[in-house]
């Protein structure tokens, strides 16, 4: 669902909470983590949460939760000021990742090891899709499509449009779309199997 300009879907099952944050909390919890580690624009307008993994029932007896067990900040540094890409919070298919977005940059944190993330390669992100029954979540760029499974990426598609994707229709193990396609000016329709990343035929 969409909050304003944030967008959360906890559509997979997941072993973590999250609170997106207004501001940095004046006070650092011990923990804090920052998304990309180089990034220099963290200030300017990051994406702040507070999350807490999952305690494990071999843990709940312990008086003093293990790191994996506790909550820290992550601080995601911020791709664009734009409304037309996505800012918020996902759930993956493996229950221990989070997926956050902010400003179109997309992370995949691991919450048991924050220092393990990954952050997709698309400058923007312009959609982020979640396909529970295909295990996948899906991101969209300008110009081809990422999924990204349980183990990590599963594939990325070749490339579909000059400049901006549409899923029309998704339906079992296969996804259909539009791109721009540049020489003719007009929207392409293109069909792709989910469980490979590779175009098949439209009448599939």
């Amino acid at each position: 669902m969409t909050i304003g300009y944030i967008t959360t879907d906890i559509s997979f099952r997941h072993k973590w909470q999250a609170e997106i944050l207004l501001s940095r909390p004046l006070i650092l919890p011990p923990r804090h983590f920052i998304y990309p580690r180089e990034a220099e624009e963290v200030e300017r307008g990051a994406l702040e949460l507070l999350i807490r993994p999952a305690i494990e029932p071999a843990e709940e007896s312990n008086p003093e939760p293990p790191p994996s067990a506790q909550e820290f900040l992550a601080t995601c540094a911020l791709g664009f000021h734009d409304p037309s890409v996505p800012t918020g919070v996902l759930s993956a298919p493996n229950p221990r990742e989070i997926c956050a977005v902010s400003g179109g940059y997309a992370y995949l944190i691991d919450t048991t090891d924050p220092r393990r993330f990954t952050m997709i390669p698309y400058r923007p992100v312009l959609e982020v899709r979640a396909l529970p029954e295909q295990g996948l979540l899906l991101f969209l760029g300008h110009r081809s499509i990422l999924a990204w499974g349980s183990s990590g990426q599963a594939w990325e598609s070749q490339k579909l449009s000059d400049e901006g994707l549409t899923i029309t229709e998704i339906e079992g193990q296969t996804l259909r779309g539009l791109g721009w396609n540049m020489l003719t000016d007009k929207e392409t329709p293109f069909a792709l199997d989910l469980r490979t990343g590779n175009q098949t035929s439209l009448s599939d």
